[in-house]
């Protein structure tokens, strides 16, 4: 079998690996990844241990998705400082639908090369006195608080960690066993954050049955300003769900990847071998403002996650939004169905007509509209010439009319080069 670990390694996703798992993989090995229903929507965050296990089905081994039913219902402490709030039953069961179905059009799921698990089937039937005497016995409190995850919230003196977040890491070592024992499962894969759980995992099935078990983690990916990657400038995630991220947003949330990152990314995010790579880093070295890499990693992922169909027509949307060709008249003359796609794919809002029978001033629209979060930052832009209304500059405070509206239905609006933002009357 191919070096899963050489791939995972020029690509720079593993941070740390149990010694021996390198032995481990040159025979077929069945792997896990856990995903905790906390949201409806997976994340740029979520697609790492997608594409990994996708690494590791290209070379023969066999996945476990794991949705965290039960574990949901708790919360992992890992990488918080502030005590989770509780789902509900029934939005923890609408988060793991739509998790399902997302997963289902990432992966491949049959016997053979993946299954889609979930916790709450087998942690439903364990008494809480079983549990605590069965595998709490095997572990230590000064094992347990040794763990970061706990540490940190330990000592954070306004909240603490609860007894229910610290059972956290017992919970996730028995799903590993479990599956051990079940699924003959070997190796289980995670983010940085997961490396103290996987270790409970990686005990408990050596001192309940003497087996040499494994664990990988990939790095927790960021930015070169510290904040985590998967986050806009406005520090909102970028979902996978096109409803909570178009795919516009999506598109444009890699164009925009900064040189510094980018050659880390293309890596990262997508399945292109190693020389057709190469050749790319040195092609954007050469051109770096033509953004070489930055095209082909949103041509990659916009069509792996949304589809052809969504990526031509974000690629449509672009062009009528940033080419110089596209002026005030030729954005007139779009039809109504052009018009729609790009409110469905930008910010957006209704707003009502009769706002307009008397006229609006623009630095108001603004407001209302939440272009701009205050109208000092809206008054600065107008004042830096950096709003534009249907892509003509604008240099004052006017008033808004009918004159302004386009197809009697809606108006754009620019700040700068790259933010846009369409009002629809109705």
């Amino acid at each position: 079998m191919q070096n899963i670990i050489d791939e995972l390694s020029w690509r720079g996703l593993i941070q740390n690996k149990v010694p021996g798992v390198e032995e481990q993989l040159k025979k077929r090995t069945i792997i896990y990844i856990g995903f905790d229903p906390t949201s409806d929507s997976l994340h740029l965050g979520s697609l790492l241990p997608i594409i990994i296990l996708i690494h590791f089905q290209k070379m023969g081994h066999k996945s476990l998705v794991l949705i965290g039913g039960a574990t949901g219902l708790i919360g992992d402490p890992s990488d918080k400082y502030d005590r989770r709030i509780f789902l509900s039953k029934k939005t923890l069961h609408k988060n793991i639908e739509s998790i399902k179905n997302q997963l289902c059009k990432l992966l491949e799921f049959h016997s053979e090369k993946a299954e889609l698990l979930n916790n709450f089937n087998w942690m439903k039937n364990i008494s809480f006195l079983k549990f605590i005497r069965d595998i709490g016995k095997h572990f230590t409190i000064n094992y347990m608080i040794s763990k970061d995850s706990v540490k940190k919230r330990i000592h954070n003196k306004n909240d603490g960690i609860s007894f229910t977040e610290f059972s956290y890491s017992l919970i996730q070592g028995y799903d590993f066993f479990y599956l051990n024992q079940k699924k003959n499962c070997f190796l289980q894969v995670g983010g940085s954050d997961q490396w103290g759980n996987i270790i409970t995992g990686i005990e408990l099935i050596r001192k309940k049955t003497g087996k040499k078990a494994y664990g990988i983690t990939f790095p927790l990916i960021t930015k070169s300003n510290g904040k985590k990657f998967g986050k806009s400038e406005k520090e909102e995630n970028i979902w996978l769900d096109k409803n909570r991220t178009s795919p516009y947003k999506f598109y444009q949330f890699w164009i925009n990847v900064s040189d510094v990152e980018i050659e880390k990314f293309i890596k990262i995010y997508t399945f292109l071998p190693q020389e057709e790579i190469h050749s790319l880093i040195l092609k954007h070295r050469n051109n770096p403002e033509k953004r070489f890499l930055q095209r082909k990693l949103a041509y990659e992922m916009t069509k792996w996650v949304h589809g052809n169909e969504a990526y031509e027509k974000v690629i449509k949307i672009s062009n009528l939004l940033f080419e110089k060709k596209y002026t005030n008249t030729l954005l007139q003359s779009l039809d109504e169905k052009t018009l729609f796609s790009i409110y469905q794919n930008i910010p957006n809002m209704l707003f009502s007509k009769k706002k307009f029978e008397k006229g609006i001033y623009l630095l108001d629209l603004l407001i209302l509209s939440k272009f701009f979060s205050s109208k000092s930052k809206a008054n600065r832009a107008l004042n830096a010439n950096s709003i534009y209304i249907n892509k003509i500059p604008i240099k004052k405070n006017i008033l808004l009319n009918k004159k302004n509206i386009i197809k009697k239905r809606y108006i754009l609006l620019q700040f700068g080069k790259k933010e846009f933002f369409i009002v629809k009357l109705k």
